[in-house]
């Protein structure tokens, strides 16, 4: 994994692979995680209870944001890593960790799966390009790439070509059942996400200010490392006067973001592009109801299931899906039942684990 940090800059690659790690640790295999770390003090033992290996995240690239972070320290835990595991799972994007990732896997010659998580897909910049020449290559020599929707392999087959690896579906899971939190605030609506163009927090400003017009009990705390969205959307709340109802709380660790997500009353994704929303499933697991956009990878089956209320993404239709999960208990109810039985039955990382063990066994010859 690229990179592991305290406020959960790069996303829902981390808690897939952690939690994709931890249920195979129930199951018995020994497993580790090596990435770069960015945060307070040094890299920390485990993450979300996974041993992890890692070194300090510097940039050798400037301006280049997760492509041009490294420590050669790294090479040493990679190249040890290779040598003594059964199975390699590499969560490339591009960037320079997975490259050499790739590298110390094909120079080792271990048979290793890739999965990147809607990263790789066709770009045309002069930086893309040149990086390509040599990633790409090693790219394909993965026995297997997981990939989560039909616009992700579309992605990916024009990236590879036709000397790539075979790509295999691979739904993201979390753990059904996980443990509510004690005290439920009833009036606080939830972002918590990237503060980036695709994630759209301006979206949930506005929402929130047609939703405080008939509920001025109602909060809106917003959490998420900073992208480029925090000015634009601290204007909008100075423009709306909502300075004592829409408060920016910083970025939050997996762990901290699991347990507020378990807080609030409603969690709001008002995403687009996004492929497939960890936070949503894991809002799912902690029993809070979701509203999200149909330009939501997994919005279709959770719209199926009546598993979350699902909009068009504008803030008036955000709005009314919100009020009317804080108005009406029966709805409210439902959602979180159908939420539960979608993981169980759809999104558990019990069938993502049976998944994986067969490309593994393969990978160790069978054994």
């Amino acid at each position: 994994m690229t990179l592991v940090s305290d406020d959960g800059a790069y996303g829902g690659p981390v808690s897939v692979a952690t939690g994709q790690l931890a249920e195979l640790a129930a199951r018995g295999h020994e497993v580790e995680l090596i990435a770069l770390w960015r945060g307070r003090g040094g890299p920390p033992r485990t993450v979300d209870g996974v041993p992890l290996r890692a070194r300090t995240a510097r940039t050798l690239v400037p301006g280049q944001g997760f492509l041009g972070l490294f420590h050669p320290g790294l090479l040493p835990l990679l190249w040890r890593a290779a040598g003594r595991s059964g199975a390699l799972h590499l969560h490339a994007g591009r960037d320079l960790v997975s490259l050499a990732a790739l590298a110390v896997a094909v120079l080792r010659r271990r048979p290793f799966v890739v999965q990147t998580h809607g990263m790789v897909q066709p770009r045309s910049s002069a930086v893309a390009r040149l990086f390509d020449r040599v990633y790409v290559p090693l790219l394909r020599r993965a026995a297997a790439a997981l990939v989560l929707t039909d616009e992700e392999e579309a992605g990916l087959r024009r990236v590879l070509g036709p000397r790539g690896p075979r790509l295999v579906r691979l739904h993201n899971g979390v753990r059904p059942g996980a443990t509510e939190a004690a005290v439920r605030v009833p009036a606080e609506v939830l972002f918590l996400a990237r503060l980036q163009a695709r994630k759209r927090p301006e979206a949930f400003v506005r929402m929130a200010a047609l939703v405080h017009r008939k509920r001025p009990e109602v909060a809106f705390p917003v959490y998420g490392a900073d992208e480029g969205r925090l000015g634009a959307v601290r204007q909008l709340i100075a423009e709306e006067g909502l300075g004592e109802v829409v408060t920016y709380g910083g970025a939050l660790d997996h762990a901290a973001a699991v347990e507020r997500t378990a807080r609030a009353a409603v969690y709001v994704l008002p995403s687009v592009e996004e492929p497939f929303p960890m936070s949503v499933l894991e809002a799912l697991a902690v029993g809070t109801p979701v509203v999200c956009t149909d330009r939501c990878g997994i919005a279709g089956a959770l719209r199926r299931r009546g598993a979350a209320l699902v909009t068009d993404g504008s803030p008036e239709q955000l709005a009314d899906a919100v009020l009317r999960l804080l108005e009406d208990e029966a709805l409210r109810e439902r959602v979180v039942r159908a939420g539960r039985a979608a993981l169980d039955e759809e999104f558990s990382l019990a069938a993502v684990a049976d998944r994986l063990e067969e490309h593994y066994r393969s990978l160790a010859g069978g054994g």
